[in-house]
């Protein structure tokens, strides 16, 4: 494991300006938070929008950029504006899955805020309702890329169950391990969604926090589409509607999932606000594993450690690329020189362990 591994390559890729989109307020390409791939099409989004983003190549690397708004294809609780702080996205198949992060945030104190008032904001806990989404639609060919839409003949978008709280945080109510942080905002330690896998109908969600005793939670369900076309995770021989399994990730959170076949990779980073360092772990043989519990040390490998930048290039997102071995990274608060402005560009890496 080397401190000094370097990109094989980088891959531009290149958005509209946000000024093209109405429910966009903050420039996608400064702030992505997942990325996942259909063939050679990427989706990825931005943590502060409603919806998600496709590039597909171009002369320069990935473009033609398509922002999808959700609220345009799903009826959401805060409506199509309100943020969904989308976190994880995984495509199976000829469905693509979307999943918020189900957190709390704590409201910032701005710039110019005497001490008091920024006490006070501090003090403001809220939830955006819009977070809990959890969901798949399917990917149809349309001018010869993917898009997500609400039906397809008999396959139709499905979801879990919306309203004013997050269904999952019901179903982890009472449980021994993860209760207590249900009422934590993220970036405390509190629960925080921000990584999914998906094989068929199962989903494994991994956790940003909480981190428990260094170790990080990946959540493992299998669904059902209920008669009313909502999406459940169906009870389990123990009957939990979850597994629960605990990766010894050296006191960091999941920041995202992906399938190298049966190995789920694992993109680890801080638990809390700031900076922090990040590694590329491979949890083998990820999907024989059908009990809750500890994941067994001699079957997680590191792959990598990233370069740690300090307060840029956070690493969010991680994919499989187009050959075996590479793996495609992209990056939260992106530094200077990965940056170009209008057309609205960021360099993505391309890695190779």
């Amino acid at each position: 494991m080397s401190h000094d591994l370097q990109p094989a390559e980088t891959l531009l890729l290149t958005f509209k300006d946000k000024e093209a989109f109405v429910s966009v307020d903050d420039p996608i390409h400064k702030d992505l938070s997942t990325v996942t791939v259909h063939g050679e099409t990427l989706f990825l989004s931005c943590d502060e929008t409603a919806g998600i983003d496709r590039l597909t190549p171009d002369k320069s690397g990935y473009g033609n950029h398509v922002h999808f708004n959700l609220g345009e294809l799903v009826e959401l609780p805060d409506g199509p504006d309100g943020e969904m702080d989308i976190e994880g996205l995984a495509v199976d198949g000829d469905w693509i899955w979307i999943c918020g992060s189900q957190s709390l945030k704590r409201e910032k104190p701005d710039d110019d805020d005497d001490p008091k008032t920024a006490l006070d904001r501090m003090a403001d806990i809220d939830w955006d309702e819009n977070r809990a989404f959890l969901g798949r639609l399917p990917l149809v060919m349309e001018d010869g890329a993917p898009r997500p839409v609400a039906r397809d003949g008999a396959r139709r978008m499905a979801h879990v169950k919306q309203g004013k709280k997050s269904a999952l945080k019901k179903w982890l109510k009472g449980d021994p391990h993860l209760d207590r942080f249900l009422s934590i905002p993220s970036k405390e330690n509190g629960l925080d969604i921000e990584g999914i896998a998906v094989k068929g109908l199962r989903v494994w969600l991994g956790l940003r926090g909480p981190v428990l005793r260094g170790r990080a939670v990946i959540l493992d369900m299998e669904m059902r589409v209920t008669k009313n076309g909502h999406l459940k995770p169906r009870r389990l021989a123990d009957g939990m509607r979850y597994r629960k399994h605990l990766i010894n990730t050296t006191g960091q959170g999941v920041r995202d999932l992906s399938f190298d076949g049966d190995d789920l990779i694992v993109l680890t980073g801080t638990a809390l606000a700031g900076d922090g360092p990040s590694e590329v772990l491979r949890w083998r043989d990820a999907v024989a594993d059908v009990t809750s519990g500890l994941v067994e040390p001699a079957k997680v490998e590191t792959l990598a450690e990233l370069p740690y930048r300090g307060a840029v290039d956070h690493p969010e997102g991680i994919v499989p690329w187009l050959k075996p071995g590479e793996w495609l990274a992209v990056y939260d608060s992106p530094a200077p020189e990965r940056v170009k402005e209008r057309p609205a560009r960021v360099l993505a890496d391309i890695w190779t362990f």
